[in-house]
Parts: C-alpha cells; sequence; structure tokens
C-alpha cells in the first residue's frame, strides 16, 4: 500500500522584519511626497500633523526593532494588526491631504496585498472591510487637496465616487487574485516538500535487501561459531545432565536462525544499478494491488523479443505504483496494463472500468490539489480515520512529477465511448529508458528545487 508521508504545515506566519523594511519605504515615501509637494510644488501642506502621523509609523518600527528580533516571526493575528495599523496611518494621511481626491489613495491596497499574500483569508477580509471603510469615510471627511490657492481644484463628485468604487473593486479582486496565486504556490512548495519525503523513502527501501543479505552475510559466521560451541558442550555433557534439555533448545533456535539468514541472503538484491526487463519493472508496481478485489491484466506485445531493460529506478516504480493504485482503486472489476515498445518509444497504458476522471478535475489533473475520499483499501487496513489515503491530488502530483523527471510524456484522459473509465498513458523515448540515471535523494530533491 503506497501511502504519502505526513507534512506538518506551519501556520501561515510572517517575519516581522519584512513587515519593518516595508514601512520604513512608506515612511521615507511619504515624507519625500509631502514635502515634494510643499516645498516643490509650492502648494499649501499642514506639515505639522503629516509629520506626526508619519513620526506614530516610525515610532511603531522603532519599538517592534527594540521590542522583538530580527528573525521574529509573528502569528497571523499580530500580523494583522500591524497592517491594520498602516491602513490607519495612511487614512489619516490621506484626511489631511484631499481624502479620495489625492492620487496616492490607491495606496489603500498596499496592506490588504500584503495580507492575501501572507496571511489566512479571514485576516484579508477584515483588513479589506477595514480598508474600504477608511475609504468611504475619506469620500466624506477630510481636509482640501493641497493645490494652487489662486486656482483652487474642483472634482466632481461623480469622479470621486469613481475612485471609491474603483479601490474597492481593486480591493476585492486583486485581493483575491493574489491571495490565490500565493496558496497555490504553497501547494507546490508543499507538494515537492512531499515528492523529496518520497523520493527518499523509496530509495532506502529500494536498499533494504541488500542491506539485508549483506547483514546475513555477516551474521553467518559468528553464528557458526555459537552453533559449534553449543554442539561440544552437548557432547561434554554427562547422559541424565539437568541442562540437557537447555542445551538442545539452544542448538536448535541457533539451527533456525541459521535458515532464517539462508532465506535472506536468497533474496533478490535491490541494488540501485541493477538492470530490470520493463516486464518485471511492471510486475513489480502491480503486485502489492492484487490482492482487493479487481483483476489487474498485463499485456504485452505478441513478439516479446527485444524488450527494454532498465536501471531500477525508485522515482518510476513509485510514480508507475501510484498510478497503478489509482487505478485499483477506482476500478470496478478490472485494471488493464498494456505494455508496447519498438526501436524509438517505450509506452505503458494504464486503463480502468471505473468512473473515469470526473469533470470538475478532468482539466486540473496532476496540479497539487489535494482532495481526501474514504477508501477501502484503507479500510481495510484499519487506517481510515488516521491515515488517509488521497485521490487525484498530492499523490499523482508527486507520481507525475517523478515520471516527468524521468523523462516520460504522460497523458490522462476518459476513455471514448462506448467504453468507460479512466486511461493514463506512459511514454518514454527508449534511449532514455534504457539509460536512466539513478539519482540519490539529495540529487533529486535538489533538481526538484
Amino acid at each position: 500500500m503506497l501511502r504519502l508521508p505526513r507534512i506538518h504545515h506551519r501556520s501561515r506566519n510572517v517575519r516581522l522584519d519584512t513587515l519593518v523594511q516595508l514601512r520604513w519605504l512608506a515612511v521615507f515615501g511619504q515624507l519625500a511626497a509631502v514635502l515634494g509637494v510643499h516645498f516643490g510644488l509650492e502648494f499649501d501642506v499642514v506639515l505639522l500633523p503629516c509629520f506626526i502621523v508619519i513620526g506614530l509609523a516610525a515610532l511603531l518600527n522603532v519599538a517592534l526593532r527594540i521590542g522583538f528580533p530580527d528573525t521574529q516571526w509573528l502569528e497571523p493575528d499580530r500580523a494583522a494588526y500591524i497592517l491594520g495599523f498602516d491602513v490607519a496611518e495612511l487614512a489619516a494621511l490621506l484626511y489631511l491631504t484631499g481624502g479620495l481626491e489625492n492620487p496616492f489613495s490607491f495606496l489603500l491596497l498596499g496592506p490588504v496585498l500584503i495580507s492575501a499574500t501572507a496571511l489566512p483569508p479571514r485576516m484579508t477580509l477584515w483588513i479589506g472591510i477595514f480598508a474600504v471603510l477608511c475609504a468611504t469615510v475619506l469620500i466624506f471627511v477630510h481636509f482640501d487637496l493641497p493645490w494652487d490657492n489662486q486656482e483652487p481644484l474642483v472634482l466632481p463628485e461623480t469622479y470621486v465616487v469613481g475612485v471609491w468604487l474603483s479601490i474597492l473593486l481593486a480591493i476585492g479582486y486583486i485581493g483575491v487574485y493574489t491571495w490565490q496565486v500565493a496558496e497555490e504556490a504553497r501547494q507546490l512548495s508543499d507538494a515537492l516538500a512531499a515528492t523529496e519525503l518520497v523520493l527518499a523513502r523509496e530509495q532506502h527501501l529500494s536498499q533494504l535487501d541488500g542491506l539485508a543479505a549483506a547483514a546475513a552475510h555477516e551474521l553467518g559466521t559468528p553464528l557458526a561459531t555459537i552453533t559449534l560451541v553449543i554442539r561440544e558442550i552437548e557432547r561434554a555433557l554427562e547422559a541424565g545432565s539437568p541442562y540437557a534439555d537447555d542445551v538442545k533448545l539452544l542448538r536448535e533456535q541457533a539451527q533456525r536462525c541459521r535458515e532464517i539468514l539462508a532465506k535472506i541472503t536468497e533474496l533478490p538484491t535491490a541494488d540501485p544499478f541493477d538492470r530490470v526487463p520493463l516486464s518485471s519493472l511492471i510486475e513489480e508496481a502491480v503486485a502489492p494491488h492484487r490482492q482487493f478485489g479487481v483483476s489487474v491484466g498485463v499485456t504485452l506485445p505478441p513478439d516479446s523479443g527485444g524488450e527494454p531493460v532498465a536501471a531500477r529506478n525508485p522515482a518510476i516504480r513509485y510514480g508507475l505504483g501510484n498510478l497503478i493504485e489509482n487505478a485499483v482503486d477506482f476500478a470496478n472489476k478490472r485494471v488493464e496494463i498494456l505494455a508496447d515498445w519498438n526501436a524509438d518509444d517505450v509506452s505503458i497504458v494504464i486503463r480502468d472500468d471505473g468512473p473515469g476522471f470526473a469533470p470538475e478535475v478532468v482539466d486540473r489533473i496532476g496540479a497539487p490539489y489535494v482532495t481526501h475520499r474514504p477508501s477501502e483499501r484503507s479500510e481495510i487496513d484499519g487506517n481510515a480515520a488516521e491515515d488517509p489515503v488521497f485521490g487525484l491530488g498530492l499523490g499523482l502530483f508527486i507520481a507525475k512529477t517523478l515520471l516527468e523527471r524521468s523523462g516520460a510524456r504522460l497523458a490522462m484522459k476518459n476513455q471514448a465511448p462506448p467504453q468507460h473509465g479512466a486511461e493514463v498513458t506512459l511514454i518514454w523515448r527508449r534511449a532514455d529508458f534504457e539509460g536512466l540515471p539513478v539519482a540519490t535523494p539529495l540529487e533529486q530533491a535538489a533538481a526538484l528545487s
């Protein structure tokens, strides 16, 4: 049973140093804008109140620098409070400099976008609502826009309402868009981390047989010595000795250990540099899924001469096994695996007679979204509640990623009527398949990152 590693997700914390640096950038930008308008354009700006508002932002930065280390990660609620302060500070500055008539009023979007990138949706919603409320108040309550006293600028109310509406739409649309992009990036990062863990686990599993055989070989010599000593002690005991039965038991158990070790040494080793025919590779992937009430048939070309032989690769073994597992889970009675090859290509087609891919997910197959579904197989294992199987989500993403890194091209679709069920096609260039390099987990992980 192939199961995904458990990934412990860290909550969406925000690095304090990031918020502090962004606020310093805002402070210097606001100072430059106020001084530029007052002294450069020679418009009347209420300097002292503006300096007080900007000074509060600078004072908060200094307090945060003193009270927390640079590496401090803020919990979502604390980060939301700080971003809410940024909205209030900018709203106060806009109140002093013309309200929504000020062309810098669109900066109200800034804290909302930062929240959408790093904080949970609930926090972003509250910050967005607060920004909209501030923008609404600024329509009715604000100082005059700094302008030439001889030719004062009077903007029509329709224009100001249009600015308010554009800010409202921008906060909603851009906020949702930014959150969606950031969420997909987080899902991809989690999926690649799970892929790295799967690679490491499969690499270790591929080496277990070889390690077991090596251990059996090393244990053989001391066990033979122990058996020899026991026999000498058994010969030295007098007839009717009270220790005779104990020594006999030791000899029998030592012989049992030798038989176990002999069986281990007969197991085929999984040396990463061993070569395996395509038919054997498919059988290794199919074998764990034959006992779940679904018939799994493997069809090879009538003329099986010139069969491709590839290096054992944990990535292919896991990816192929995951695709077969999905087919078995969704099939009604039968799964068909068709292998074919020629001088140029090697292909494997996996078909099942189940319901096929759902219309709502067929266009997103292979993306790292996760869907939990109950599985008869997990219920058989008794782990349905604590170890869910991932269906058409993270597991398929990992399988697709590993197989594509091996050079395979994947095509996933539903079978054409009157047939029904899903169909997955894998195609390698034969030269790539037969010369597959076997990378270590660290090399694979570095390539994925």
